[in-house]
């Protein structure tokens, strides 16, 4: 153990008087490209060498989606309280470089006793008077750099706040933009269930004059009804939605919703801008998650230079100056002046363990910050690879599903036709109209999938964010 302090301290010495041991950045636990194979074919990628270089306000095309982000940021309580978090840790920051200064005070103190006769030997009573000023200076000198190894923890401490501000603000616009579509989906379902519902009220009405002339069976008009029925239930089921939908976004944004949203349903038009992804390489720069990470990372690597210094002396420097004299008019004639100074030298000799248990602990929490950054790692791979993986199969599906809407268009319009010339009974009318209805609905759902995981790849990218924009206020 003595052998271990006493290299500690020479490479404190030769170091600048600093034991937080040299960082190495972990390696990245992920492959150097991203998963190639079948779901992934189409997906867009960045030629070599091209990072993404699109924020939100390039991706998101929609005016009224822009203007909902921008309220967002200006209110979201969740950004306010991440705002006000990087306040707290710039302000813990000036403390500890504060400690490494001196600290300066000044004192005044004016006295007035009276002693009773009794106790004088003059037997009479008498007054004294004191004053004095005095200006006291203490420091700490840090000689092992317990104090610089706190100040550092401290600033990445700090650091880490900021990139946990950019990641909250990340994920606000992202949690906007697919609260939007969502209730851009909803809207669209509603309108479905309108039109269904009209078209199901009108073979209905073709069902009942046909039943009264004794053409349509009673089963075949209680098809009918129970289709107008269902799709009443598909109404109220998105009416309720489309309701719970805007809440949520208001939710989001911090106050209510400013602009009137278009209620058509625009799943179907050019919204998103196609994001093109570089190499894995390029997240460690792009995402403030990974990056809040590495600062928590550092932080901990600081803090067993602190550890490691408590083992050594800690040496202080007290001193004052002043003047003293026992009448006030006095107090700064010549003869008046005083001053001391008071070195010491604390020295740990016995702590039962705790030293050496706290930088256990240090190192240990350095170790757990390695693994929680390498996890970080992994887990904005794995949202990459998810995102690049839905890109390409949702084009696919999307289209696959189109063209399955347009064949239902014409099986619902032929077997109308037919039903109304009597070739075909209701129930083939009947079977072509839930077909069509549910694969609108479909359509729909699979659209909304499609923009929501580009939104996530966006996010999962880093958001467009570039660490030399937006900048927050440095420590100060």
């Amino acid at each position: 153990m003595n052998k271990s302090l006493l290299s500690l301290a020479l490479m404190a010495a030769l170091s600048g008087c600093s034991l937080i041991p040299d960082y190495q950045r972990p390696d990245a636990p992920t492959a150097a490209s991203w998963p190639e194979g079948e779901a992934y074919v189409g997906s867009a990628r960045a030629a070599k060498g091209q990072q993404m270089e699109m924020d939100w306000q390039s991706f998101f095309k929609d005016p009224a989606l822009r203007e909902l982000i921008r309220v967002a940021l200006e209110n979201n309580r969740d950004l306010r309280i991440a705002a006000l978090n990087v306040d707290a840790y710039r302000a813990l920051y000036r403390v500890q470089r504060a400690d490494v200064l001196p600290l300066v005070s000044g004192d005044a103190a004016g006295s007035r006793t009276r002693t009773p006769g009794d106790l004088n030997q003059t037997g009479e009573g008498a007054i004294s008077s004191q004053y004095s000023a005095t200006l006291g200076v203490s420091w700490e000198l840090d000689l092992f750099g317990r104090l610089g190894s706190l100040r550092e923890q401290a600033l990445q401490e700090f650091l880490a706040t900021e990139a946990a501000q950019r990641s909250t603000r990340i994920s606000l616009i992202a949690s906007v933009a697919n609260a939007w579509l969502t209730l851009q989906a909803d809207q669209a379902l509603l309108l479905v269930s309108r039109d269904t519902l009209k078209a199901f009220e009108e073979s209905l009405s073709l069902t009942q004059r046909s039943f009264d002339v004794g053409v349509a069976s009673a089963l075949e008009l209680s098809q009918a009804r129970s289709a107008v029925d269902t799709a009443r239930v598909g109404i109220e089921r998105y009416t309720r939605q489309v309701a719970q939908d805007r809440n949520a976004l208001a939710l989001l944004l911090g106050r209510n919703i400013p602009v009137e949203l278009p209620a058509d349903g625009r799943l179907e038009r050019d919204l998103l801008a196609t994001v093109p992804v570089g190499l894995p390489s390029d997240l460690l720069y792009k995402r403030p998650d990974i990056i809040q990470a590495e600062y928590q990372l550092r932080a901990a690597n600081a803090n067993i230079g602190a550890a490691r210094a408590a083992f050594f002396p800690r040496i202080s420097l007290t001193g004052a100056v002043g003047t003293a004299s026992s009448e006030l008019s006095g107090l700064f004639d010549g003869g008046s002046s005083y001053w001391n100074f008071a070195p010491s030298i604390s020295v740990p000799i016995f702590n039962a363990g705790q030293l050496r248990a706290n930088l256990d602990y240090a190192e240990i929490s350095r170790n757990i910050q390695v693994a929680q950054y390498e996890q970080a790692i992994q887990t904005a791979f794995r949202e990459v690879a998810d995102g690049l993986a839905a890109q390409s199969t949702y084009v696919r599906q999307v289209q696959a599903q189109r063209d399955l809407l347009e064949t239902s268009q014409d099986y619902y319009r032929l077997a109308e036709r037919r039903y109304r010339t009597g070739i075909d009974s209701y129930l083939t009318l009947l079977d072509a109209q839930r077909q069509l209805f549910e694969v609108q609905q479909q359509f729909i759902s699979d659209r909304l999938a499609q923009m929501v995981s580009e939104v996530e790849l966006f996010k999962a990218l880093g958001g467009g964010w570039d660490p030399q924009d937006e900048a927050i206020p440095g420590p100060g």
